[in-house]
Parts: structure tokens; C-alpha cells; sequence
């Protein structure tokens, strides 16, 4: 009895209901039987590539393949898989590559591109057309199912565009993105790298009294002991009495930091925006390079 349970487990069947794998015998349902049964992510690769060129499944294949090539380190011909096949695919798999193509960009040190598609998902959120003009979209994470606000996505891309703005040694401009980010949903780690982007600008009295606010418990994710770890390590950092020193590059041609550039790259419009962007400025043209 025991080999015939473990026939059945064995059987193409199980490993569908295990796996999740699509039904059926098409390039797609191939490619993702040859990736996570057999475990050849080139073979893989080569099929999703046929996926894609006889249209089957198209918005998957593509993102699976770009995802795979990742792995295999060619992010750049991931780069460019996306970039030449992403007409073929829905409006809606937009979204998504977006985001396969921003980690992708990140991996590659390419933080120039990576930056200018952030700006674009932030102007995107901006005209509310993310998340196709809903409020939420359903995420997955570890194979559960989880709701995702547009004022988390838009906390999240401003901190990506802070980090990216962090690599650039930008601190000015990581500084705003920052600080918005934190206005709309606060947390530790991305008030950490508030605080970098401040005493890097030689703030430091500004950079305690935000870490002071974390380790009161002011801000959510101080749990977490990698981070407690990291406010220690900026709060030695602080200790020593230093003089300030500006070291920011200035961003994009503007002079007199970072309350100047954002008056200056604010305009109205008269598009109908979502609840969130009454709270905080207009996010291309202060970004814009």
C-alpha cells in the first residue's frame, strides 16, 4: 500500500496539485513542467521563449522567463526579452513587468533606469491609474494571498526610489523621497536610511531626534532586531561630536536644498487624484532629471 501511495505521489498528476501546474500540454504548460519538475531552468527558458512566440500565455511566460534569467545572472537579456515582447501583453501584466524590470534594472547596477521607471510608477499612482484605478490590489507572497492599499505602494516605490537615489550618493533627493515615503506609512527601516541620508547632508541633530522616535516606539518595525541592531550602529555613529558638512550633490541644477527644489517643482493640475495625493506634492516634477 505504501508504494502505491507513493506511485500516486509521483504520478504527472500530484505534482500538478503540488506544484501548480497549469493543465494541459501547450509551450507554457511545458516550460513550467521542465523548470520546477525537472529543474532545468535553461530548458526552461528556451521553451518559454516558444510560449511566447506562438502566443500562448504570454503575460506568464514572459514574467516566468525574465524572472528565470535572473536567476541564471543574464538580468540584461531579461532586460531586453521584456522590453521587446511586452506589447504582446495585457494591459493589466503592465504592472508587473514594471516591477520584474526595476529588480532587474537593480541587479544590473543600471540605478539611472531604475530610478526614471520608479519616477513613472509614482506618476502612474499620481494619475491613478495603478492598480488598473482600484485601491487595492491582491498581492501574493510565499503562496498566500494578501491586499495591497495604493498608500503602500506608493510608500513602498518612494522607498526604492530613495535607496536608488542613496547609490547615486544623492542624498538630497533620497531625503525627499524618504521623508514622503514616511508621511504616508511610516517604519523604521526606511527611517533609518532617513537618518544615513541626513548625517551623510551632516544633519545629525535631525537624524537622533528621528532615531529618538523610533526607539520610542513613534514608528512601526522596531521589533524587528536587524533593526534595532542598525539604530545602535547610527546611534554610535552620532556619539562623536562632528562638524556639519554638506556633502549631497545638488539635485538636478537646483541650489538652496531640498525646501527650494520642491516649491520649485511643484505645478498644479487639475486631473482628479486619489485621497492620498491631497496629502503630499506632486511627484514627477520634483523627481524629474
Amino acid at each position: 500500500m505504501n508504494q502505491r501511495r507513493g506511485e500516486r505521489q509521483n504520478s504527472p498528476a500530484a505534482y500538478n496539485v503540488i506544484l501548480k501546474l497549469p493543465q494541459g500540454d501547450s509551450p507554457y504548460v511545458r516550460a513550467k513542467h521542465v523548470q520546477l519538475v525537472e529543474k532545468d531552468p535553461e530548458g526552461a527558458i528556451v521553451l518559454f521563449w516558444k510560449a511566447i512566440n506562438a502566443g500562448d500565455r504570454v503575460d506568464s511566460a514572459l514574467k516566468d522567463m525574465a524572472l528565470l534569467m535572473k536567476q541564471q545572472n543574464r538580468a540584461d537579456e531579461a532586460i531586453e526579452a521584456i522590453k521587446s515582447f511586452r506589447d504582446r501583453c495585457s494591459k493589466q501584466a503592465q504592472e508587473s513587468l514594471d516591477n520584474v524590470l526595476i529588480d532587474l534594472y537593480k541587479k544590473c547596477g543600471r540605478i539611472k533606469d531604475q530610478i526614471e521607471l520608479l519616477k513613472q510608477k509614482l506618476w502612474m499612482i499620481y494619475q491613478g491609474e495603478a492598480f488598473n484605478g482600484k485601491p487595492t490590489k491582491t498581492a501574493r507572497s510565499h503562496g498566500k494571498k494578501f491586499q495591497v492599499t495604493v498608500e503602500k505602494e506608493t510608500s513602498r516605490v518612494l522607498g526604492n526610489l530613495g535607496w536608488a537615489y542613496m547609490q547615486m550618493r544623492n542624498y538630497t533627493a533620497a531625503e525627499v523621497a524618504y521623508r514622503k515615503a514616511q508621511v504616508i506609512e511610516p517604519d523604521a527601516n526606511k527611517a533609518c536610511n532617513l537618518c544615513t541620508c541626513l548625517m551623510k547632508q551632516g544633519k545629525q541633530e535631525e537624524a537622533r531626534s528621528i532615531l529618538c522616535d523610533v526607539i520610542q516606539g513613534n514608528i512601526s518595525g522596531y521589533e524587528d532586531p536587524r533593526l534595532r541592531n542598525r539604530v545602535n550602529e547610527l546611534l554610535r555613529e552620532l556619539e562623536p561630536p562632528q562638524e556639519a558638512v554638506f556633502t549631497s550633490t545638488v539635485m538636478d541644477g537646483h541650489e538652496g536644498g531640498p525646501d527650494q527644489f520642491v516649491k520649485e517643482w511643484t505645478r498644479p493640475h487639475r486631473m482628479r487624484r486619489l485621497p492620498i495625493f491631497e496629502e503630499i506634492l506632486p511627484l514627477r516634477d520634483q523627481l524629474a532629471c
